[in-house]
């Protein structure tokens, strides 16, 4: 058994939404939170520069003694998830192989389709993630940064977000895919708009539920897992000025943050 907390970070809130899956699936676990509001979004940056940022991150979390390190950020797993496995000796888990592998097992026609921002689309991590698992898989990939706007901006029921999420899938729904990847993590929080739009013949898949799943298994596979004794412990530290934690972090993690340390990382 293992108290030590684990160290999950984003470019900003949305992978609080993977935070919630994880308090789900191992609510006992003590969890330290890592926003790099100051530096959000990653999705358009190149890949270069979001590495370096998420080695920081990952660098800090470390120091902090943790057991076991989430990146919560589709951008930063395609960017640098190969390079912290490389550099701690921790386990590592992003969230782009957890919704692929799921979708690979779950789709049928073999055509599979992920929504995402535009750094991770670029990145092919998904691509690449898929063909590892079955090469015969096809996988059709769309960039959708509106609906990250919509979300960061609170808008998640409407017209006009219904709108935009039909007409990035559009294209998806041409290529005749059975399975949706949300390869975005501020895109659980209109998943029911998504599967309004997708129909009963398309499977969605979050990659944040399928990621918690991973983590509980992880846990178990080292026996790491928190022992259960006392009240867990959640710590949430951020890069920016101006905290959205406050805000919008009850609508992102499903429950109110209390309070948010500051931090200052230089690279």
């Amino acid at each position: 058994m293992d108290n030590r907390s684990i160290g999950i970070f984003d470019s900003g809130l949305g992978g609080l939404t993977v935070l919630r899956e994880i308090i789900k699936e191992i609510p006992d676990e003590n969890i330290i939170f890592f926003g790099d509001t100051a530096r959000f979004p990653y999705g358009p940056r190149k890949l270069d520069e979001v590495k370096k940022f998420a080695l920081n991150i990952a660098d800090f979390l470390y120091r902090q003694d943790v057991k076991l390190l989430v990146i919560a950020c589709n951008t930063a797993t395609a960017s640098a998830l190969t390079d912290i496995r490389g550099n701690f000796d921790i386990p590592v888990i992003g969230v782009i192989e957890p919704g692929a592998r799921t979708a690979a097992e779950t789709t049928v026609s073999g055509r599979v389709g992920v929504i995402a921002t535009k750094g991770t689309v670029e990145s092919k991590a998904y691509d690449i993630a898929i063909k590892k698992i079955d090469g015969k898989i096809q996988l059709f990939s769309k960039a959708a940064p509106l609906l990250v706007e919509y979300v960061e901006n609170g808008i998640l029921e409407g017209s006009l977000l219904d709108k935009a999420i039909c007409s990035y899938l559009k294209p998806l729904f041409k290529e005749n895919i059975d399975v949706l990847i949300l390869g975005c993590t501020h895109f659980p929080l209109i998943e029911n708009n998504i599967k309004d739009c997708c129909g009963k013949q398309i499977r969605v898949i979050s990659s944040a539920i399928e990621t918690s799943k991973d983590i509980k298994n992880t846990l178990v596979k080292f026996d790491i897992k928190n022992e259960g004794k006392f009240k867990p412990q959640r710590i949430f530290y951020e890069t920016g000025n101006s905290s959205k934690f406050f805000s919008v972090g009850r609508m992102f993690l499903g429950e109110k943050i209390k309070e948010v340390v500051r931090i200052d990382l230089k690279i």
